[in-house]
């Protein structure tokens, strides 16, 4: 599985419609509203480097109120939650 960090710059007073938009495509797993430079970042994961790329050029780059995209590919999760899942299978609560 990839995972694809894509930050989005949306055009003024766009961020609701974008995000709403960004969230309802299949390889999109979460999105995020944050402070700073981008307006919003999205969380792909996909299984190929083309379905990446294709789910940036070919579906986040239409979506109207989009001003522009930075997408970074993970190498590796680092995730406490994902260590803490792992470990706790099959363990009572």
């Amino acid at each position: 599985m990839i995972t694809a960090i894509v930050f989005v710059r949306t055009e003024l007073g766009s961020v609701n419609e974008v995000a709403e938009a960004l969230a309802a495509l299949p390889s999109v797993s979460e999105v995020y509203s944050v402070t700073g430079k981008v307006d919003l970042i999205a969380l792909l994961r996909v299984r190929t480097n083309e379905a990446v790329a294709a789910t940036v050029t070919d579906a986040v780059a239409h979506i109207p109120g989009i001003h522009s995209t930075e997408t970074h590919i993970a190498f590796r999760s680092y995730s406490r939650h994902d260590l803490e899942a792992a470990f706790s299978v099959g363990l009572d609560s």
